[in-house]
């Protein structure tokens, strides 16, 4: 990554037209309350929600943009028997959603960190 990169971010985070990074809520405290995670890639949230086997029932996903979120459908991420999707059924599911933007070994999110940040 280049420095003028680290300092202004990658350029996918300038597209209008793909989200500028997700948010996880996971409800606690009978529903009132949520905890956050936030992840530049929607890969790098799954994966992360799936290795510490957070359940996908109680889990929103919005899509954050510089001006809106929108709540994701569970369907994109979520299989047919509930579990989470892989990385590869991730890049299936998001393909019509994002079009133009994820091809079949890259995808425009490849300028991303995949950290997940959250408590």
């Amino acid at each position: 990554m280049s420095l003028l990169s680290k300092i202004i971010g990658p350029d996918s985070k300038y597209e209008d037209d793909i989200p500028y990074t997700y948010e996880a809520r996971i409800k606690i405290i009978d529903g009132t309350e949520f905890n956050s995670y936030f992840a530049d890639t929607i890969c790098a949230l799954v994966e992360y929600l799936d290795e510490k086997k957070i359940e996908p029932d109680g889990v929103e996903i919005y899509e954050i943009f510089k001006d809106k979120e929108i709540k994701l459908n569970s369907g994109y991420c979520v299989s047919k028997d509930g579990g989470w999707l892989s990385r590869k059924e991730l890049c299936a599911s998001f393909t019509e959603r994002y079009p133009g933007h994820i091809h079949e070994n890259c995808c425009t999110f490849d300028d991303r960190e995949r950290n997940v940040e959250g408590p």
